[in-house]
């Protein structure tokens, strides 16, 4: 190996080091939190492109989770944002932390993927770009990743909490 793959491999480790310390750290924090609630849910973590992700989940199936939700996920978002706090105050830095509860994100991720692949479809077949609805940074990620996969570019446009995506054509 030369001494810049070395360094390479390093910082990779350093890296999933970090990652893996975030996930600790929310992982303590949203323990904590599942108790004052008294929710029952299991703490699961991983590392998923370059940021820790969190998940609350649970065995019995239990609607309470869905407290940690809300109505469009609005829950789940100011809880991502208190678990990232606790992370920075912890460490110092600023966590890219994702939070999912009750597989309420992966489902999510899963039809806004095809909401993306069908923006993109109606974009080649029309010749015209396709403005979607107000969509959070998370949502909107999703469906860029997606008109990506399908070949086709796209870009966000307006103001938060307004903020949509428009799929342009080839």
């Amino acid at each position: 190996m030369t001494e810049g793959t070395t360094t390479s491999a390093a910082e990779a480790g350093d890296t999933l080091t970090r990652l893996e310390q975030e996930g600790e750290i929310a992982a303590d924090y949203l323990e904590g939190l599942l108790d004052i609630a008294d929710l029952d849910g299991d703490i699961d973590m991983d590392v998923e492109a370059d940021r820790a992700a969190v998940s609350i989940i649970s065995d019995s199936g239990s609607r309470d989770l869905q407290k940690l939700v809300g109505r469009d996920g609005e829950v789940l978002e100011a809880l991502q944002e208190l678990t990232r706090l606790a992370v920075h105050r912890e460490t110092g830095d600023r966590s890219r932390l994702m939070l999912d509860v009750a597989g309420y994100r992966a489902k999510k991720r899963e039809e806004l993927s095809q909401l993306g692949a069908q923006a993109a479809a109606d974009a080649k077949k029309t010749g015209e770009p396709v403005k979607l609805n107000p969509m959070t940074p998370f949502e909107r990620k999703v469906v860029h990743d997606a008109v990506k996969a399908a070949g086709l570019s796209s870009e966000s446009e307006g103001e938060e909490p307004q903020r949509f995506v428009v799929v342009l054509p080839a």
